[in-house]
């Protein structure tokens, strides 16, 4: 058993523990699902009374005392109804509908797991008794609210976080960095650097402010260059669209719950979750060519999605984003070529980001439509494209999207946390459904590929991830602010602001700190807001024509004239 899988089994297993904490403390609790994830566990309840974080404790004292009792995992496999009249009363109300609906899905047996006194449906596979968890570091972490089943018109249970490590060393490392996350927490930076807030009016929406405007128009500027090198043109298309559309293309089957509506003189329109089907429409404006092809169309799409309110979070799960999308209308023998050519593009994106790219391909999903031979046949141009560029990827099984498998594109940050951002999906399926075609060298009618692509996916996700990554401390090319010029009093302010000039002359964004305060907290406040170069200037400076210069981070770097300075932060 691998490394991955062990740590997996030993979560879920703490997670039976603690369940069986919670029934010793609250013998009338009601047990929801118990899951392993990433870092450890959880386990949702249905209790006599609500939580307090000084619970937790106790809770896992009562944990540790079931690990020294060695208590086995025993399994029993049982007929559905057998199990259903296990499972039957009060007590596993929340159980027996899990039961009761694997009964309606045609499930023949299920599997209980007992633990003392403990009893759970559950697959497994466990450990083999509680003792083998005594090494094991773990905490009760957190409480929270979850719906039953994640649907707000159920109960709301309690859930019990826990966080489980093989190692004490692990456990401390990952706490040490959630700390540093907090510190980190792109919500707060953002108001703090003046990057962007977020208001209640507008929920899951940010509002940029100035100096987040400029972030946003360096990463735009950049893509934009790299698209034009690569012979694409940009659209810009309608947000509001008829309803029809987005049955046509499938979105609104997989996304209804999450689209907002409206209606224009009785006619149901809705705004866009995704960029696609606007420019299938412009596709089909005229007769396309072999000649014509790869079309190479790029957005800066914005979308909206209708999240719910608990699941939003700062710039990082919004209703309102813009995509940095693109897509390719190609013929089948062009994907393996088109394919490569994003993934160059890919890599010039994510050039001057000091952050470690992971790549996975990502199969055919549960729900997916089309042909099976079609999805065989996509998913090994995507293996192909990949080999002869020889990029290393992973594959995630059954991750693709419902109308073609995809490449995705994930980058590691400061902290070791990965985040999934570009992607590169291959679509079969819209061609077919929207009857797209293109008149090939022999004359015949012939179907299209579109190749969905955005690099760094949601530009508000994007800046989030590396507003954290480098904790507000930006990249000089990518600071707001590049330099801040510093006069020691009012009367070397006419000479700062022509230090200022002259550098605003070299396209440097610069600012000037025209209030009476000392030097000193002018200093301070200038490393608060993480300015890249702290241009001091006094009677000294102006008199030899020189500032006094300051790098954040690393302090006093000596006196130099305003060239050398445009040199500096140009280099």
């Amino acid at each position: 058993m691998n490394e991955k899988n062990n740590i997996e089994i030993v979560r879920h297993s703490l997670s039976h523990v603690l369940a069986a904490a919670v029934l010793d403390m609250f013998p009338e609790a009601k047990l929801g699902v118990g899951p392993a994830i990433e870092n450890g566990f959880y386990y949702d309840f249905d209790l006599p009374r609500t939580l307090i974080p000084e619970d937790l404790p106790i809770l896992e004292k009562k944990m540790r005392e079931i690990i020294e009792r060695d208590i086995p995992f025993e399994s029993v496999d049982l007929e559905i109804d057998e199990a259903i009249k296990r499972l039957s009363g009060t007590d596993k109300v929340y159980k027996l509908e899990l039961v009761e609906d694997l009964k309606k899905e045609g499930k023949k047996k299920v599997t209980l797991y007992k633990t003392g006194n403990f009893v759970d449906l559950c697959e497994g596979p466990h450990i083999k008794k509680t003792g083998e968890l005594k090494d094991v570091a773990f905490r009760l972490d957190k409480i929270a609210g979850a719906y039953w089943r994640g649907d707000e018109k159920n109960p709301m249970l309690q859930r019990i976080y826990g966080l489980a490590f093989r190692r004490e060393a692990e456990l401390k490392k990952y706490l040490e960095n959630i700390e540093l996350a907090e510190k980190r927490d792109h919500r707060r930076l953002g108001r703090e650097l003046d990057l962007f807030t977020f208001h209640e009016e507008a929920p899951g929406m940010p509002f940029w402010h100035g100096k987040g405007v400029v972030m946003l128009e360096i990463l735009i500027n950049r893509w934009r260059k790299i698209q034009l090198e690569h012979g694409y043109k940009e659209l810009r298309l309608p947000n509001l669209l008829d309803l029809n559309l987005w049955k046509q293309s499938g979105h609104f089957d997989h996304y209804q719950d999450n689209m907002f509506f409206t209606e224009n003189e009785g006619r149901k329109m809705a705004l866009r979750p995704m960029d696609c089907p606007g420019a299938i429409l412009v596709y089909k404006e005229d007769v396309r060519s072999y000649n014509d092809l790869p079309m190479r169309w790029s957005e800066l799409g914005t979308v909206f999605r209708n999240e719910k309110s608990g699941e939003l979070h700062g710039l990082l799960r919004v209703q309102q984003l813009v995509q940095d999308d693109a897509h390719i209308f190609i013929g089948e023998d062009q994907i393996e070529s088109e394919v490569s050519e994003v993934l160059e593009i890919t890599e010039k994106i994510y050039l001057p980001f000091d952050m470690k790219r992971s790549v996975y391909l990502s199969t055919k999903p549960n729900d997916a439509m089309g042909d099976a031979k079609i999805w065989q046949k996509a998913e090994q141009a995507l293996r192909n494209a990949l080999d002869k560029k020889g990029i290393k990827y992973g594959v995630k099984e059954r991750d693709g999207a419902f109308y073609g498998p995809k490449i995705d594109i994930h980058i590691d940050d400061a902290l070791g946390r990965t985040w999934q951002t570009g992607t590169i999906q291959l679509d079969f399926f819209m061609p077919e459904r929207f009857d797209l075609e293109y008149i090939d060298k022999d004359g015949k009618k012939k179907r299209p590929v579109i190749i969905h692509r955005a690099l760094m996916g949601s530009l508000e996700r994007f800046v989030g991830i590396i507003t954290e990554h480098y904790g507000g401390a930006f990249p000089v090319w990518l600071a707001p602010v590049q330099a801040i010029v510093l006069p020691i009093s009012d009367k070397h302010l006419d000479y700062a602001k022509k230090v200022a000039s002259k550098l605003r002359q070299e396209n440097i964004r610069v600012e000037v700190d025209e209030r009476t305060k000392s030097i000193g907290k002018k200093i301070r406040d200038a490393e608060m807001q993480k300015i890249p170069y702290m241009l001091v200037v006094g009677e000294k400076e102006e008199g030899v024509n020189e500032v006094a210069v300051r790098r954040y981070g690393e302090g006093n770097i000596g006196q130099l004239k305003v060239g050398e300075i445009v040199s500096m932060v140009k280099s």
